[in-house]
Order: structure tokens, then sequence, then C-alpha cells
């Protein structure tokens, strides 16, 4: 597989020349079409991924079987390394938004390649130290923000690579990503749209001003 089909953004853009390389030689690719699930929360789990086109969403299971939306993951993204180091049940499942490709890089295949080049041990322990620090952010926000804040910084977050400000999702979608009910959100969208900060339509939302959806994320609690 050529180098250039390696995602040049994201985690990807600043890790070393020789874990590139490694994934290059080591990775296979897997397509999915919109609606696929790459794995499941529970899953046996011994490989990272890194998304080369398309857009995945990563969700858990509430013990009571409520579904909660984490995040989407978009090219340059890397995900799956907790497998890496110690396989096991996946945390979350992942799922296909639009036609995807993933590049696969198995654990075993990694382990022999960090014994033949320590030096890559250092990436994956950084990538791992960043995904630990995401994920308490996000229990943090989930137990100690309100709902407006949790809302405001996840349309900032979901829009920050598009460029465009737009979000193709429901109101439903956007509760389940933070943990709120349908009735909640849809509140919160209205009186920022009678603000000028977002435009409301049936394909989703549009962020008018950024600057003013910032200041209601209160990026001064981060």
């Amino acid at each position: 597989m050529s180098l250039d089909h390696l995602p040049q953004t994201g985690f990807l853009s600043g890790i070393s020349e020789g874990l590139k390389q490694m994934l290059e030689s080591q990775a296979s690719e897997v397509r999915l079409k919109s609606g696929d699930v790459l794995f499941e929360q529970g899953d046996a789990g011994d490989a990272l991924f890194a998304i080369t086109a398309g857009a995945l969403e990563f969700s858990i299971l509430s013990a009571a079987g409520r579904k909660l939306s984490l995040d989407i993951m978009r090219p340059g993204a890397v995900f799956g390394e907790i497998a890496l180091f110690d396989p096991g049940e996946r945390t979350a499942t992942a799922t296909a938004l639009e036609t995807s490709r993933v590049l696969r890089l198995r654990n075993r295949d990694v382990l022999l390649q960090i014994q033949r080049h320590p030096e890559l041990a250092g990436d994956l322990l950084r990538l791992a130290g960043q995904r630990m620090r995401w994920m308490g952010n996000q229990y943090n926000e989930q137990v100690f923000l309100a709902m407006p804040i949790r809302l405001a910084r996840k349309l900032l977050h979901l829009t920050s690579e598009t460029g465009s400000g737009k979000l193709a999702l429901s109101q439903s979608e956007l509760a389940e990503f933070i943990g709120a009910t349908r009735e909640a959100v849809s509140k919160t969208l209205a009186a920022w749209k009678r603000g000028g900060v977002i435009e409301i339509s049936r394909g989703g939302v549009v962020i008018l001003d950024r600057q003013a959806l910032s200041g209601l994320a209160e990026p001064e609690l981060i």
C-alpha cells in the first residue's frame, strides 16, 4: 500500500516516520458501507485502526441499554490502541456513518515490530496517553458540566474538522452524544437560533456565529 494512502492529519501528522512506515507495511485495508459496524462494544479486540476515508461514530450502551454516542472520527484519526497493549473486549461500538476505509494493524504484528524497532513504543505510548486524557475529559464534562455547555462543546468539536460549520445530525442524535433528552436539546437549540448563533434545518445544524458558541461553551472551565 502506498504511503500516500495514509492520512496526514490528526495524530498521524505528528508521529515518527518509522511508525508511518510500519503502518504502511503491516496494515490491511477494511472497506465499510454506511451503517456497517466495524466492531461492537464487548467484541474481542486485537487491532489498532486508522481512518483514511469517511467517518465513524463511536458509541456505548449503558447498563439500562441506552445508547450514548461518544465521538465522530474522520480521516487521520487513530483508535483501538488499547488493544495493542492489552487485547480484550472493545469498550465501544464503531459504526460507519458513510462509505469509509480504515487501515487495520493487529496486536501480534505491532509487538513483533516493537521488538525489532523499540523506538516505535514511544509513539504508541503517547497515543495511549492522549486517549486516556480524552476519556477523562469526556467523563468530567458528562458529570460536572450543565447540558447547554456540553452541547456547545460537542457542536464545536464535531465541526472542528469540517470547516463548514455544518453538522448533519438530528436533534435526537445530538442528545445521545451529550447524554440528554431530545426535548432539552431542542429547547436549547431553539434559543440559540433566536440569538443568531445557529441555524436549524431538517438536515442538521449550521453554526452561524462560532465565536458566540465558543462563549456558550465557557472555555475558561476547560
